[in-house]
């Protein structure tokens, strides 16, 4: 199911997303040092730190690819947020005809759907935590080419009902990402699959959470500890009809894969470095945003070494210069 490239020229006109600005405000990416170049403590100090959390909370580097990227252009199902531009006659005929057709029919239809799907309360809100997953459609557009055994976190619902099912016709692999005990029994189960020549060949989503297709995140080491070859699959959702999301807001499903190298860590590469030569290929590929963020941050605590580090950094800039210059 492998999309086409496109014509250059329309290419070109899809922009690459720049992670340092959006509509609301304008970020550089400037250090500590850079913004303050006071050798010495000055209480103007705390608005750089003010201001660079305010920036965080309206815009940061990992809420954003788990929300559904607005379309450039609108595809008759969607909404965007651009005023009404005239364009010609036949595209403001077919805007008209489309409206009377969203509110005339597609809202009733929806009505009398919503009506249908209270009596299903329980099942739905079940489903809910799930509708936004990118994971399903990249396994069935991968499946396309080739049978995979998946490897997943354990769902409960629907959900788990489908993976249950699954296991009963494949060997595919499911855990509990807090327990530490499944995880443990994950390696070993992984290493065992892979020696084995008679299974299928493993299908992982090493940054172990769904995000929207516009960057790739920090890869989990655990899965390239195992020492087995790795096939790269770098996957690029066109937003010309729809995000790579599973909404009502989808005409087609249109992607472009490409089946990179074979690659094995090498005898002095730890997994860690081996798992960023992985991302790397694959951002590079894909034309993603490389990032080296956890995914996890979404549903979790920011730790309190990421504020520390930054204390430490200013600590560091403000002590370190003053010793150095009673020193000389």
């Amino acid at each position: 199911m492998s999309g086409e490239r496109g014509h250059p020229s329309k290419k070109k006109q899809h922009q690459l997303y720049q992670p340092y600005t959006n509509r609301n405000i304008a970020k550089d990416p400037t250090s500590l040092e850079e913004e303050i170049k006071e050798i010495q403590f000055q209480l103007s100090d705390i608005f750089y730190f003010c201001r660079k959390g305010m920036e965080t909370i309206m815009d940061d580097e990992v809420t954003k690819r788990f929300s559904a990227e607005e379309l450039e252009s609108w595809n008759l199902l969607s909404r965007t947020n651009y005023n009404f531009r005239y364009i010609t006659l036949q595209v403001t005929v077919l805007c008209g005809l489309a409206g009377l057709i969203w509110y005339c029919f597609l809202l009733l239809l929806r009505i009398a759907l919503a009506l249908t799907g209270i009596s299903l309360l329980v099942v739905g809100t079940t489903v809910a935590g799930y509708l936004l997953h990118t994971l399903p459609i990249d396994v069935i557009v991968l499946a396309s080419d080739g049978y995979y055994a998946t490897v997943g976190q354990m769902h409960g619902g629907i959900i788990g009902l489908i993976q249950r099912a699954m296991v009963k016709t494949c060997p595919h692999i499911w855990f509990e990402r807090l327990e530490v005990k499944d995880r443990h029994l994950l390696a070993k189960r992984l290493t065992e699959q892979v020696q084995d020549i008679s299974q299928l060949p493993i299908l992982i989503f090493p940054e172990g959470i769904c995000i929207n297709n516009t960057s790739v995140m920090m890869f989990k080491k655990g899965s390239f500890e195992i020492g087995a070859t790795v096939y790269p699959d770098a996957i690029k959702y066109d937003h010309q009809f729809g995000n790579g999301m599973m909404t009502c807001l989808l005409w087609a499903i249109i992607c472009s894969m490409w089946y990179l190298p074979s690659m094995t860590r090498g005898a002095d590469e730890d997994a860690v470095q081996f798992v960023n030569m992985v991302k790397s290929a694959i951002a590079r590929q894909g034309e993603l945003v490389d990032l080296l963020w956890d995914g996890g941050l979404k549903r979790e605590k920011v730790k309190d070494m990421f504020k520390e580090e930054q204390q430490k950094l200013y600590r560091k800039m403000i002590v370190g210069n003053h010793e150095d210059r009673s020193r000389s």
